[in-house]
């Protein structure tokens, strides 16, 4: 595999919220190496191995220093080949996050798991494939095991050196809140970041989870920003999901109602806006979310090497409160 080469761009650094962690401003998403997600009826539907490298390299390339996975993405194939990527790259400062606690059976059901063994085993697991793990998050809640028994696993395992922080994904305001309480009752450490989807698609957060947030001091670095390429001109003006596509392997699993003639009709509004800026609807959308107020920094993940294109125009526009309020009314 070809080494990286060229020099590196100098993204903006932000703090995950009050952790003392400096992230790039946009997450690497390495959830489509291996497969589309996790489920078992999407492997060899993303990227293999080379081409995770080179997604990888372009990433590290563009000032991006964190790379997020999950034990799970790909069967494990993404921790692999990430942790090879850290292995033969050695990048100085980067930081490895990845998730525990959604398990796909050969069968395609999925079961959830935060139980303390479970996640002691699997944290080895991760550990022996990526190297370390310096952030360690909750894939999704697990209603079978007690809040205070996952907090313990995580605070220990932060207490032993084996990870450096945690957070947690996918979860809502009233679970968020238990969490919280549930730390500081019992003299543990908080979780310091969450990973939930927010995209102009989805602003289902913002009531709620987001005041939250920003009011505990926590990061919040939101995956799904294009919601799959929706939010893109790919399907304007009639245009089909095309096979291979994220829509077409994955919009039944991850991307439900957001190919839509309604949201259709809205992102061909935002495709407007964005050519009086002179921007794609793509670039347009993904600043929208890296400049939301909430947001720490979104997640992408290009599945080809142009598709960092949308990314670097997002690293140029800075929209200022009119010009986001206006987008956000697009949206409502």
């Amino acid at each position: 595999m070809k080494r990286q080469t060229g020099r590196r761009s100098a993204m903006r650094r932000v703090p995950l919220g009050a952790s003392g962690i400096e992230i790039s401003e946009f997450v690497f998403g390495a959830g489509s190496i291996g497969g589309v997600g996790t489920s078992t009826s999407t492997r060899g539907f993303g990227l293999n191995a080379e081409e995770g490298f080179e997604r990888l390299d372009e990433a590290w390339e563009l000032g991006i220093n964190i790379v997020d996975t999950s034990d799970s993405y790909g069967g494990g194939e993404s921790e692999k080949v990430v942790g090879r990527w850290l292995h033969e790259r050695r990048p100085a400062d980067a930081i490895v996050s990845t998730k525990v606690g959604l398990i796909s059976n050969p069968d395609g059901s999925r079961a959830r798991d935060l139980s303390a063994k479970h996640i002691e085993r699997r944290l080895a697991r991760s550990i022996e494939r990526l190297g370390r793990v310096d952030l360690y998050l909750s894939h999704v809640p697990d209603p079978g095991t007690p809040i205070a028994e996952t907090l313990e696993a995580f605070s220990a395992a932060q207490d032993a050196g084996a990870i450096g922080a945690y957070g947690v994904s996918n979860v809502d305001h009233a679970l968020l809140e238990d969490i919280l309480r549930t730390a500081d009752a019992k003299g543990l450490h908080r979780p310091v970041t969450v990973e939930n989807r927010l995209n102009l698609l989805d602003r289902g957060d913002e009531a709620e989870l987001l005041p939250l947030v920003v009011g505990e001091g926590l990061g919040y670095t939101p995956f799904s920003p294009l919601a799959g390429g929706v939010l893109s001109e790919r399907y304007l003006d009639g245009a089909q999901p095309e096979a291979g596509s994220r829509i077409a392997v994955a919009g039944h699993l991850y991307y439900k109602g957001f190919h839509s003639p309604d949201n259709l009709e809205k992102v061909a509004a935002l495709r407007e806006v964005a050519r009086e800026l002179a921007a794609s609807v793509s670039g347009l959308a993904l600043a929208w979310l890296r400049d939301h107020p909430a947001v720490t920094a979104p997640i992408v993940a290009p599945r080809t090497s142009a598709h960092w294109d949308a990314v670097r125009e997002a690293m140029e526009i800075r929209l200022d409160e009119k010009q986001h309020a206006r987008i956000s009314d697009i949206f409502r």
